[in-house]
């Protein structure tokens, strides 16, 4: 079983995406426990305040690293690994989703503000982020790092040759398209006067060789039109 361990200030904030599809049916069936961790608990003051001014000035607060030391000392165990969500840490990826996979226990810390005090660091593994842009926290980066390692462990998935065959399961290539019923799409112009004439019928139509029942064809096809990632791993 793998174990996540979730330092936040928004503990509620994880319910409805948690306890629904592939991440709810992991913890029914024992792959993974999720730890949801209120970070204000280890405050020792009575406004349970977990930030600050930054020194020298400038806009925002920034996390303490008092509480989130106190935190870490509560909850870590051996073999834990630590990762701080940051939008200066290096980008998580499938790759990294897959090392992940292989861990017992996995603590993350949802950063928050204009930052954390840069001391943190000597306190964990990782800086990671989430893409190239800012979020108001680490909330979301947190479910989307569960949520990428749970599906990698086994019997996460109904199927287990999903995870063989879908997008980055080898690194930069992106899944085929996917087509399914009907054959046919018939369709009038969602907009009268853009794309067509008024009461003209369009028509999408699955392509032929996915129909033909020629499995080395069609083999041949979803190779062709797999496609390149067009963004690779960033390091920091």
């Amino acid at each position: 079983m793998t174990t996540f361990h979730i330092v936040t200030i928004f503990p509620n904030i994880f319910a409805s995406y948690f306890n629904e599809s592939v991440i709810k049916r992991a913890q029914t069936n024992k792959l993974i426990d999720i730890k949801i961790h209120n970070l204000r608990d280890w405050t020792c003051d009575k406004h349970k305040t977990v930030d600050d001014t930054p020194f020298g000035g400038g806009a925002g607060m920034v996390m303490k690293v008092e509480p989130i030391f106190k935190a870490l000392k509560k909850i870590k165990q051996k073999n834990s690994k630590t990762i701080l969500l940051s939008a200066k840490g290096k980008i998580w990826n499938q790759r990294l989703a897959k090392a992940h996979a292989k861990l017992d226990n996995i603590i993350l810390i949802c950063g928050r503000y204009e930052g954390v005090d840069e001391r943190v660091k000597k306190f964990i593994n990782e800086e990671i982020s989430v893409g190239d842009y800012v979020l108001t926290g680490g909330e979301i980066g947190a479910m989307a790092i569960i949520d990428s390692i749970t599906r990698l462990l086994p019997g996460a998935l109904g199927n287990a040759d999903s995870v063989k065959n879908e997008s980055h399961a080898i690194p930069g290539i992106l899944e085929h398209p996917h087509y399914t019923r009907p054959k046919v799409f018939s369709y009038s112009p969602l907009i009268k006067g853009v794309g067509g004439i008024k009461g003209d019928l369009k028509k999408l139509r699955v392509p032929k060789v996915l129909l033909s029942g020629d499995h080395k064809k069609i083999a041949e096809w979803r190779g062709k039109h797999s496609k390149f990632s067009s963004s690779l791993p960033r390091k920091r």
